[in-house]
């Protein structure tokens, strides 16, 4: 199962390839406050790609690497979430989701229920609940969020830096303009304005 291949779907800043290139590889991303051990397999993604998955995106907690609200992803909001896929092993997702809760990677998750049911709750923790979205060239797509959905929890506002680095991820992967990527941030958090996020990207 270690070796089997699944896409990771990255709805926040992993979109940002560089960033979630230190996941894998071990390391500091840019603008975070801590380091990433990075996976027992540091071998870069087999292939990347745009997706869209029904649902949306809010924002919430405090996020100590971030310093401000961090993205879940609800599958049951209305809409599309515009997503980023990495090809990766199963050994390595499961090392990804383990540094998302700030553990250490090393411990295989068994997959088969949420393979099976689309969804499997491993804990109580923000990132311990896995969602299956789906299917591409054989592989099934896989990501992780919180177990409550987005009414049932305060909303927060997201860092300037967080934003920024889902602003980048965005226009890697989909190819959108600053203006698209301002206008779709801003429709998930009564944070920020369009025009305040769109200064964000534009920004020296």
């Amino acid at each position: 199962m270690a070796s089997r291949l699944v896409w990771y779907v990255s709805y926040g800043s992993n979109m940002h390839a560089a960033r979630f290139a230190c996941y894998l590889a071990g390391g500091t991303p840019v603008g975070a406050t801590r380091g990433y051990p990075g996976c027992r397999d540091g071998s870069p993604p087999l292939d990347t790609r745009a997706l869209e998955v029904p649902g949306g995106i809010y924002f919430a907690t405090e996020s100590p690497v971030w310093l401000g609200g961090r993205a879940f992803y609800d599958p049951d909001l209305p809409g599309v979430t515009a997503a980023r896929g990495y090809l990766i092993t199963t050994a390595q997702f499961a090392d990804v989701a383990a540094q998302e809760m700030y553990r250490e990677p090393g411990v295989d998750l068994d997959l088969s229920v949420v393979l099976a049911d689309g969804r499997h709750a491993l804990g109580p923790g923000r990132y311990e609940t896995l969602l299956r979205l789906g299917e591409h060239d054989g592989h099934p797509a896989l990501t992780f969020t919180a177990p409550w959905h987005a009414a049932d929890v305060e909303h927060t506002k997201p860092s300037a830096n967080y934003l920024t680095m889902l602003a980048t991820g965005l226009a890697e992967a989909h190819g959108w303009t600053a203006e698209r990527i301002a206008d779709h941030l801003a429709r998930r958090t009564p944070f920020w304005t369009a025009a305040d996020i769109a200064a964000l990207i534009k920004r020296p």
